[in-house]
């Protein structure tokens, strides 16, 4: 829901109103029903508005409430808010709206920044303090929304999208050379606070960032899951734990139905969106529109898995819509994702994302998405492998099932210039692991993925394709206290029958066993993962663009190897390595670098 931005100066000039208008605008997808700009002497807030709480006026941003002296433009949705505002209705606050911003202000007012404790949702947010000065920045425990930062020195910029950022001006887009290890490393993925932009930072997840108004900053974590066994759990068996399981995603599932528009399930047909719709099916929800994509097979591998979202759609009687792309969009398509991405996004399921957000957008406003079970129950196929792994074997065997390709071998990938003398994604991989609260090697696998790769990964895909049209993705499996409870629950629980066992267990006599018992599937792109034809020269014209070479991010001699034999070179995840190289430089080509 919605984008924000916004401009703090901290030199004694008064906000540059039109530079906020222009990022503001640059966002307009993300929020195509209302915009506003609110300025107030060195701090200016823009805001793009998806109406899905409060379709009146009186739920507009940026939102001011003179009363209490602060101004605030928020992104994403508080879940419990009307239960917050009946509880600060009982401390005497007075309400203009029926909107969850407004409910965040008075939350702010009453508690601080303590406030994101109380709050169960997906949020961005920017509150500021009238009287201060005082600007504060906040994200959501599992950074559902974004959030990027552009400093220069007396001035701070942000937005809810690193383009947009760039619409303002005064970025320093060079590459930064420990984002590029990451990207090569970590299947694009660039932790915060770095992007591939060394003049772009991102807030973490579970953060709040205070700013005074003489540019002191305060920056604070507030919440981190305890992956380790609970005292209070040791009675419990694996039926314990699996009802605890359906008992946590029913609630998390419901609270994700608050909206005053309808709410639809992305259905991919595998055990995750399935159970959230078998959720909904037994809280009494008729008509629920559900929607699969599928495409042309290509190389040999399938396009779609209609066969399993048909099975369910029938089951529950929903009202169903396969989207099965042409060919001819395809292409086209590849383009418009890309500009699309927030930072650059390796996985081909983005352009799946995109094709089916556009169509989802023409019948819905909100969808529920099964993104995040993976990470957070131990789905995919790495982590056993880590399970009893020795601590002092933990990061090395982490490195080898789960990174793109050793340190070394970025050697006869990237140009010199790139090349560092050390390893920093290790590193990060070592000072994640070396964090108190996961004493197992899988435990802190599970942490690090859920925390970090999930981000910015497949949550980060969710939101830049679903919210370029427009449409609003929620997702149960990041619950808070969903995470918390799987963090809990024995890692043994968690891998039994492939993987998500316990899941799979909770969800025998919600969703037809032919769904928990099928082969684990991915969102097959086929086009994309096996370059050849249009899609071949897409790539050859990107990275041989005379833009590219003057860049030099990569070896001739490497590339030329590639584009000979373009899909036999993968990843150790099984990624394409030339896709992986192609994409980045289609990206910075979009913004213009």
């Amino acid at each position: 829901m919605c984008g924000i931005a916004g401009e703090i100066r901290f030199d004694g000039l008064g906000a540059d109103v039109a530079a906020v208008a222009r990022i503001t605008e640059a966002m307009h997808r993300r929020g195509p029903d209302g915009h506003g700009v609110h300025a107030a002497g060195p701090v200016a807030l823009g805001h793009r508005r998806l109406k899905i709480i409060d379709l009146s006026e009186r739920g507009a941003q940026p939102m001011v409430d003179p009363e209490l002296g602060l101004a605030a433009v928020f992104n994403g949705c508080i879940y419990n808010f009307r239960e917050l505002r009946a509880e600060l209705e009982g401390h005497g606050y007075r309400f203009f709206s029926d909107s969850d911003t407004e409910t965040l202000i008075k939350a702010y007012h009453r508690w601080g920044t303590g406030c994101v404790e109380h709050f169960l949702g997906m949020f961005a947010f920017a509150v500021h303090e009238r009287d201060s000065g005082t600007v504060v920045l906040g994200r959501d425990r599992l950074g559902i929304k974004p959030l990027y930062l552009a400093e220069r020195p007396g001035r701070l910029r942000f937005a809810s999208s690193l383009p947009a950022l760039l619409a303002g001006g005064e970025v320093d887009t060079s590459i930064d050379p420990v984002a590029l290890h990451h990207y090569m490393t970590f299947h694009s993925v660039v932790p915060a606070p770095r992007t591939i932009l060394t003049g772009v930072r991102k807030l973490p997840p579970a953060t709040v960032r205070t700013i005074r108004a003489d540019g002191t900053t305060t920056v604070h974590e507030y919440w981190s899951p305890r992956h380790e066994r609970r005292p209070a759990d040791a009675g419990m068996s694996a039926a314990d734990w699996r009802d605890a399981v359906l008992e946590s995603l029913r609630v998390a599932v419901r609270r994700r139905m608050v909206a005053d528009v309808p709410v639809g399930v992305l259905l991919s047909g595998g055990l995750d969106s399935s159970l959230i719709v078998g959720l909904l099916a037994q809280e009494g929800q008729t008509g629920l529109k559900t929607f699969s994509v599928g495409f042309h097979a290509a190389g040999g591998e399938a396009g779609d898995e209609f066969r399993y979202s048909d099975v369910v759609a029938a089951e529950f009687g929903t009202d169903h819509q396969r989207i099965l792309v042409d060919p001819a969009r395809m292409l086209p398509a590849v383009d418009h994702t890309i500009a699309a991405m927030a930072e650059p996004m390796v996985s081909h399921d983005c352009v799946a994302f995109h094709l089916l957000s556009e169509e989802v957008a023409k019948s819905v406003t909100v969808v529920q998405s099964g993104q995040g079970a993976d990470e957070v129950l131990a789905g995919y196929n790495w982590y056993p492998p880590l399970a009893g792994v020795p601590r002092e074997r933990a990061v090395t065997e982490y490195a080898r099932v789960f990174t793109d390709r050793p340190h070394a071998d970025l050697a006869s990938i990237l140009e010199p210039e790139w090349l560092l003398d050390h390893d920093p994604s290790r590193e990060f991989v070592a000072a994640h692991f070396a964090r108190e609260g996961a004493a197992e090697t899988l435990d802190a696998a599970l942490r690090l993925d859920s925390t970090v790769m999930l981000v910015d990964d497949p949550v980060k895909r969710v939101d830049n394709m679903t919210m370029a049209w427009g449409l609003e993705a929620r997702v149960p499996f990041l619950d808070h206290e969903f995470v918390e409870l799987a963090a809990a629950c024995p890692p043994e629980l968690k891998l039994a029958h492939g993987g998500k066992g316990v899941l799979k267990e909770a969800a025998r006599g919600v969703v037809p066993d032919a769904v928990i018992d099928r082969p684990k599937g991915y969102f097959p792109v086929p086009a994309i993962r096996h370059l050849e034809g249009p899609f071949l020269e897409r790539v050859r014209d990107a990275v041989t663009d005379p833009v590219a070479k003057a860049r030099g991010l990569v070896r001739a001699d490497w590339l030329e190897r590639m584009l000979a034999d373009p899909n036999t070179a993968r990843t150790n995840l099984g990624s394409n390595a030339l896709w992986q190289v192609a994409l980045l430089e289609m990206w910075l080509q979009e913004r213009g670098l």
